[in-house]
């Protein structure tokens, strides 16, 4: 029997001791034998790597110093503005003062005693101010100003009285001889409703359906204004209608007598869930 304590006893590592008893030849023993130094090799070259590529810049600088100051001229010569000189200043013209005219002394009336009356205050007369304008000092004036006296007024004449009047606003007509039509008549109308008109949504989810009256003006030139609503059944529909009618081409207008007059037309918009 071997005494522990001997100096020939061998030391048995880690993976002698797991595989003592077991078939090294199968390749598990020789992997666990070859990968810590396998760990330490890859992790060398990983750090060397890191270390290189960190130092590269630094070295290529000291090996080929005339390149990178060959670039550093180049940045700088771009960064140079140009500096022009400023436009010079044009003189400004001389500015023409108006003559002055004649003026006579005219100061505001002050209620004082009798005794402190001055003469040299009172106001000017009118012969005074016949070749002068009153001021607040007596001086003659340096050219004379002509003095435009205003246009009098002049009665109106027949022609320019009857430009005065406002124009009268033309009437609105419920019924007239000849009705307004959509250019192409009520097929086409109907063919421009149903391409044009889109269910709202929230109508559609709710579904709601029916009919949308409207009422607008069809203008002498065939125009539409004063879009109305004279009963919707909400959830969008109402704005959905009006919006159609706004989108609508002109209309022929309709005619009184022969003569083409404003018409208040309604028309209902219907809408079908299908």
């Amino acid at each position: 029997m071997l005494n522990p304590n001997s100096s020939n006893t061998v030391a048995l590592t880690y993976d002698e001791i797991i595989f003592q008893s077991r078939n090294r030849a199968y390749g598990a023993f020789n992997l666990r034998q070859h990968y810590r130094p396998t760990l330490t090799l890859a992790l060398g070259l990983g750090v060397g790597l890191f270390l290189a590529g960190l130092y590269a810049p630094t070295l290529y600088s000291r090996i080929w110093p005339g390149d990178q100051l060959a670039n550093t001229d180049i940045m700088v010569q771009a960064d140079i503005i140009e500096l022009t000189e400023p436009p010079a200043e044009r003189p400004l013209p001389p500015v023409e003062q108006a003559p002055a005219v004649n003026t006579v002394r005219n100061l505001v009336p002050i209620v004082m005693p009798e005794a402190d009356v001055v003469e040299d205050a009172l106001p000017p007369t009118t012969d005074d101010l016949q070749d002068a304008t009153s001021g607040p000092l007596t001086a003659d004036g340096t050219g004379d100003v002509d003095v435009i006296a205003p246009p009098e007024a002049s009665a109106a004449t027949a022609d320019e009285k009857a430009l005065e009047v406002a124009p009268r606003t033309e009437d609105v007509f419920v019924a007239v001889e000849q009705e307004p039509q959509y250019p192409g008549g009520l097929d086409a109308l109907r063919t421009f409703l149903s391409r044009s008109l889109n269910y709202p949504r929230a109508a559609a989810s709710a579904g709601v359906s029916g009919k949308v009256f409207l009422s607008f003006v069809v203008n002498t030139d065939g125009s539409l204004t004063d879009i109305q609503v004279l009963k919707g059944i909400g959830f969008g529909c109402d704005e959905e209608a009006v919006r159609v009618i706004r989108k609508m081409p002109n209309w022929r207008p309709g005619k009184q007598s022969g003569r083409a007059v404003r018409v208040k037309y309604n028309l209902p918009i219907s809408f079908t869930l299908e």
